[in-house]
């Protein structure tokens, strides 16, 4: 089986070019792409536990993994929630269906979103990771916009080998990420 497109890109073009921009002596230091979750928390899940097995099928619709249900760790009265109950969904993509997520996203999904400008660059976390939120789950082709029932946004997370924020930004724009201009923040 062949290599993703963007794991080839990363392995012949990337990793050279991080390496000079960042003066690394090995190119076991050029940060690499380690996972992408995908979360999806399900507020409506209190009264309704249906939701979540739609949270979780879309997911694995979308990232092309079977997705988990997430589990509500404290109970707050208030959200009528207890401790135990289904309250959203996440899957864990590492390796090949990683890749393909990422050029699915990138190439497919983003370029889809109504008066898209790029996305943020506010979504590091100081140690090289990237989170990404998105408002609706229909810009994925793999969903069938007659099938949703609410919309619903999710959140993916890319998690890197970077140590600074810096990197982690040159790492994801080299592999495509449409990163917003300064002005238009």
């Amino acid at each position: 089986m062949a290599n993703p497109r963007l794991k080839d890109i990363y392995i012949s073009e990337i990793i050279p070019a991080l390496k000079e921009k960042f003066q690394y002596k090995s190119i076991m230091q050029v940060p690499k792409l380690e996972k992408i979750v995908i979360n999806k928390g399900i507020g409506a899940a209190t009264a309704d536990k249906k939701l979540v097995d739609i949270g979780v099928e879309e997911l694995s619709t979308i990232s092309g993994q079977k997705a988990m249900p997430t589990i509500a760790k404290n109970s707050i009265s208030n959200f009528k929630l207890r401790e135990g109950m289904p309250i959203g969904a996440k899957v864990t993509l590492r390796g090949s269906k990683m890749y393909e997520f990422l050029d699915r996203l990138l190439s497919v999904a983003l370029p889809r979103v109504r008066d898209f400008r790029g996305v943020k660059d506010k979504g590091f976390d100081g140690r090289g990771n990237y989170t990404l939120g998105i408002k609706e789950q229909i810009i994925f082709p793999e969903i069938s916009i007659e099938k949703v029932a609410a919309i619903s946004g999710m959140d993916i997370t890319f998690v890197t080998t970077a140590n600074t924020d810096e990197e982690s930004f040159e790492l994801l724009k080299a592999f495509g990420m449409p990163f917003a201009s300064k002005n238009n923040n």
